[in-house]
């Protein structure tokens, strides 16, 4: 994905101000729960009404103002990758229409279509997603350990033991959906051709009576790209229990190591209680990861199938790039081809098909001039279309 990110280049101020803005947010959250320890610490312990009304208010401004630094980041997280996923469709489209005739043969219709589509929006989620959560949760996790540490160092070694836990299940739910997922991708691929063959030929479909025949040859590739979304759905549905799972024992843990610390008056309950809000905003920053880890495998297939189109070079551009070499320096080719007002000319023109044993057009020479019709005839199977698409 990383060859993509030149996409990016023009919308960096706004993907820098929305990562300013969630760094602004990640403070404000981190500083909720300091302040509630205040509240039970001082103003409950010692009654002090005005102080827990004074400290609560303050809550409520730090909550509005992370609130609308969240929003303003989501606003601004999503248009820049939707100009992001606009860009790279434009770029992929131009690449498109410069192939020749042998590259469409290699890729496929329904395969350009699905990289167009599919995959530049899994790809487009992917950066909404990494400016939204993946900037946030690093953030998070880092205030989180330190604001842990200093409310009881000894306490924060409940996290030390989660975190290599949390990172092994990512990796090995991860290592198990990658291959899913490129499957996915190439049996969508499948599922459109055929999808797309029987709305071209609906006409002939119907007029030789082989609609069940049709549903049938349908059913195959659908069925085989339902079986491996659902089996790449069961690996991915995993990664949210099992986070979950481990984020319980460590609460549990952190409950009785802090009430051991609270009985011999080391600890207060405020402190606690803070302590347990910031081994939430830890797990759940890397539960947030985990989500994006969900996304990653998918959109780096996704990323590798439009790298694919840029990296193809037209057989025919580079031809003609060839050609314009071997052209002396007083521009006579481009002399010819600007007076040519409209003359086709083709010069032994020989064309085969990726992998067939002999070319369907052999030292094809014709002049097709502006004005007059040229007609192209021959019998089935002579190379008149392929000769169209060349033209």
């Amino acid at each position: 994905m990383l060859k993509l990110i030149k996409f990016l280049k023009p919308y960096y101020l706004s993907a820098a101000a929305a990562l300013g803005l969630i760094f602004l947010q990640a403070v404000a959250e981190l500083l909720l729960p300091t302040l509630m320890a205040d509240i039970v610490d001082i103003g409950v312990v010692n009654g002090d009404i005005a102080y827990i009304f004074q400290v609560g208010g303050l809550m409520i401004i730090v909550t509005l103002a992370g609130t609308l630094c969240a929003v303003a980041a989501s606003f601004l997280s999503a248009r820049t990758a939707t100009a992001f996923g606009r860009d790279l469709r434009s770029a992929v489209f131009r690449k498109v229409e410069e192939f020749s005739l042998s590259e469409f043969d290699r890729f496929g219709t329904s395969s350009l279509t699905i990289r167009t589509t599919n995959d530049i929006t899994q790809i487009q989620q992917v950066v909404m997603m990494s400016m939204r959560i993946m900037a946030r949760a690093p953030m998070m996790a880092v205030g989180g350990i330190i604001m842990a540490v200093s409310k009881s160092a000894s306490l924060s070694v409940t996290i030390v033991f989660a975190v290599p836990v949390i990172f092994l299940a990512i990796h090995l739910v991860a290592r198990k959906g990658l291959p899913l997922f490129q499957k996915i991708q190439t049996k969508l691929d499948r599922v459109n051709q055929v999808l797309r063959e029987n709305l071209t030929g609906v006409r002939v479909i119907r007029a030789f009576n082989k609609t069940e025949e049709e549903k049938n040859r349908f059913k195959e590739p659908n069925r085989a790209l339902t079986l491996t979304t659902v089996s790449a759905s069961k690996i991915m549905a995993a990664m949210m229990p099992l986070m979950m799972l481990i984020l319980n024992f460590t609460t549990i843990a952190v409950f009785w190591f802090g009430g051991l610390k609270i009985d011999q008056g080391t600890m207060q309950v405020g402190e606690l209680m803070a302590f347990i809000q910031y081994v939430m905003q830890i797990m759940f920053s890397l539960i947030m990861v985990s989500m994006i880890f969900v996304m990653i495998p998918r959109a780096s297939v996704s990323a590798a199938r439009v790298n694919e189109v840029f990296d193809t070079k037209p057989a025919i551009k580079e031809f003609l790039k060839e050609q314009a070499g071997l052209a002396s320096g007083t521009g006579e080719k481009e002399q010819a081809v600007s007076n040519g007002k409209g003359l086709l000319e083709f010069q032994n023109v020989t064309f085969s098909y990726p992998g067939a044993e002999k070319p369907v057009l052999k030292d094809i020479s014709f002049t097709a001039e502006p004005g007059k019709v040229t007609a192209i005839i021959g019998s089935t199977g002579s190379g008149k279309s392929t000769l169209l698409n060349l033209i």
